[in-house]
């Protein structure tokens, strides 16, 4: 396949120039720091961290393993600062649950735009959020920030962006391995941070081609080798972060932007939102056959935003599948938060929903599954078959502070709020060995203590998991505030 005009079409050209980073949100946020010391879980971090964790409650005996866990560290250098949260760099972390203890441990990736960046002290490369043009850059790989979610596979453990590579790191050390091509003519190809792993074996992921109006699929092997990869055609294409699953099918979102010109702009700057007004555009369901890795068909919505899925089954004749919809444009309100600015919680509503696609009347209908909410997930044996238990983080859409497992066919929800003084990530299901139900299993996570400015490990009996954490795991320092992450069990 020609590689270069898929990676040119997605704006991968560019020349020395000036810098549009400054000064003035690195203020901003250092005020705004000043004033609310719980901005901490979006400041800057030095260099490396490792440390055990203390004890609170009992660690269940059966839970061994390492909790990898990715997100963005570093937003200053130079006295600048980046204009938007996703454009940090990647920082990974391994929390090490063995013999009743936790240990702690973080480090960059180290990517060619940390290592340049780090030797010329400040910032050279564009970056999701932020436009910077000091220097030129040759592919999609100079500008991997490596930061949004870390996977162990087949034997390894990949940093993830969205925009280019794969980074290979240490599973023990975190020490970066190097760039991971799967295979040499898909050499800086984007691969999405969000690779969905068959419970029987094997690794599905896209890369989103903006510009080239189409999105590139990958079938991994378990072994490590590309099956299959094709090209499906997606006009009018953005950003696309996620996707799902089923058994027959891979289902996208189309959210919809129209992705302006604009050689002097950052990549969400070029983002115009196209969901209102007289001449809005749907939320495009994009359906693609497994057996053939063509577009089966496509749905409509009305207009929303999307980052993240749940799970995808086949209901019959349908397909059925989970997802987080967000109201309006999101990415321009989270930009905000590297200036110390909190998104507005009108701006920013969202909801869970379970869409059913039905083929025959080609129509797709949505279902309300939980309020305000993010980063579903659900137990790693079921997905992309029927599941019954869905993990939500809940709260003020802003703050994230309630952990919930909610039953899709009742609606119960099993929840705990942590309440003020907290922010939520992203848990993960993590199952017993031999479960018998998606809820013999353990909820595992990380909260930051806001008021003591530490970051913790949280364990909840799945079954249970309003009676509270069984065990948290506090760190004598604070964590930088990751996105994804999964749990290898040893």
């Amino acid at each position: 396949m020609d590689r270069r005009r898929f990676l040119a079409a997605a704006g991968s050209l560019a020349f020395a120039g000036s810098a549009r980073a400054d000064e003035q949100t690195y203020r901003r946020f250092h005020a705004a720091l000043a004033r609310e010391p719980a901005l901490a879980v979006y400041a800057d971090t030095v260099g490396s961290q490792a440390g055990a964790a203390r004890i609170e409650g009992r660690l269940p005996a059966d839970l061994q393993g390492s909790f990898y866990r990715n997100g963005p560290g570093r937003f200053e250098l130079g006295g600048e600062r980046y204009h938007h949260w996703f454009d940090g760099d990647g920082f990974a972390q391994r929390w090490t649950v063995a013999d009743g203890k936790v240990r702690h441990q973080g480090r960059f990736v180290d990517t060619r735009r940390f290592v340049d960046e780090s030797q010329a002290g400040r910032f050279l490369y564009p970056s999701f959020g932020t436009y910077v043009a000091r220097r030129g850059f040759r592919d999609n790989d100079t500008l991997n920030a490596a930061n949004t979610n870390l996977l162990p596979f087949n034997g390894r453990v990949y940093a993830l962006w969205e925009g280019g590579s794969a980074t290979e790191v240490d599973p023990e050390t975190l020490a970066t391995v190097g760039v991971k091509t799967w295979r040499d003519d898909l050499r800086s190809m984007p691969f999405s941070a969000h690779p969905k792993i068959d419970p029987q074996g094997g690794m599905w992921n896209f890369g989103a081609l903006p510009g080239s109006g189409n999105i590139a699929l990958y079938q991994i092997g378990a072994d490590g080798q590309v099956l299959r990869m094709a090209l499906i055609p997606v006009p009018q294409q953005a950003m696309v972060h996620d996707f799902v699953v089923s058994a027959n099918h891979l289902i996208f979102m189309v959210p919809p932007y129209d992705l302006l010109p604009g050689n002097d702009t950052s990549f969400a700057e070029r983002h115009a939102w196209a969901g209102s007004g007289s001449n809005a555009r749907p939320l495009r369901i994009i359906v693609v056959a497994k057996d053939t890795l063509t577009v089966r068909q496509v749905f409509e919505l009305p207009p929303r935003m999307v980052f993240h899925f749940g799970n995808a089954w086949e209901d019959g004749a349908c397909t059925r599948f989970d997802v987080v919809l967000h109201a309006g444009d999101v990415l321009a309100e989270l930009g905000g938060l590297m200036a110390g600015e909190r998104p507005s919680r009108l701006q920013t509503r969202s909801e869970a929903v379970q869409v059913c696609l039905d083929y025959a009347a080609g129509q797709a209908r949505t279902s309300r599954v939980f309020g305000a909410s993010e980063f579903p997930r659900v137990a790693p044996q079921v997905v992309g078959s029927r599941h019954r238990k869905l993990v939500l983080l809940g709260g003020s859409d802003t703050v994230l502070s309630s952990v919930n497992l909610v039953d899709t066919d009742s609606g119960k929800v099993d929840g705990y709020r942590f309440g003020a003084g907290w922010q939520v990530e992203e848990h993960v299901l993590v199952p017993r060995r031999n479960a018998r139900s998606e809820t013999d299993a353990y909820l595992l996570g990380v909260a930051q203590d806001l008021r003591k400015g530490v970051g913790v490990m949280t364990v909840f009996d799945a079954a249970r998991v309003s009676a509270g954490p069984v065990a948290l795991a506090r760190l004598p320092y604070r964590t930088p505030h990751c996105f994804h992450g999964n749990f290898l069990t040893a």
